[in-house]
């Protein structure tokens, strides 16, 4: 049995499914769109609570159809919201890297797994905690089943060289 953080985003309600499908002692932390910001305070707390709870495995979790995203991918109802703003603009660029890579795959489970894998390599970064897994995955409500993101290989950042 191993004790396992998810970082999640409150609007997906997913902890009571995780809970289900996940058979050892779940942990959480909830930004909006997995957004949160890897300050010192913040890595502070999850550094503390990893040791404390004897955490072995990270996984950022995010619903297909999570409302923060669709609506950074659409109209942007919440862009107002002052701290997703950053949000905003890293969905936007996922977005076009995402159609300029991959044109016939669905556009969400792209955009997701580039969002998160980008999250994976800054928390790695920052946790420097190499027996620590960090995974993300994506939850399909209409099919009731998560499905881990595209590798970091198939999500390669674009280059532009002069």
């Amino acid at each position: 049995m191993q004790n396992s953080l998810f970082l999640l985003c409150p609007t997906d309600y997913l902890e009571p499914i995780i809970n289900d499908t996940f058979g050892y002692k779940n942990y959480f932390y909830e930004s909006l769109g997995n957004s949160f910001v890897y300050d010192n305070e913040t890595l502070n707390y999850i550094k503390q609570f990893i040791e404390i709870h004897n955490i072995q495995e990270i996984q950022f979790v995010l619903s297909k159809d999570n409302q923060i995203v669709l609506d950074a991918l659409g109209n942007r109802d919440f862009s107002n919201i002052g701290a997703l703003n950053n949000f905003y603009i890293e969905i936007e660029k996922q977005k076009e890297c995402s159609n300029k890579i991959n044109k016939n795959s669905n556009i969400q489970f792209t955009v997701l797994s580039y969002y998160l894998n980008k999250k994976i390599k800054e928390l790695k970064l920052q946790l420097s905690n190499k027996s620590i897994k960090i995974k993300g995955k994506i939850y399909n409500k209409d099919i009731g089943r998560f499905t881990n993101i595209y590798s970091d290989l198939i999500c390669l950042e674009t280059y532009h060289f002069n």
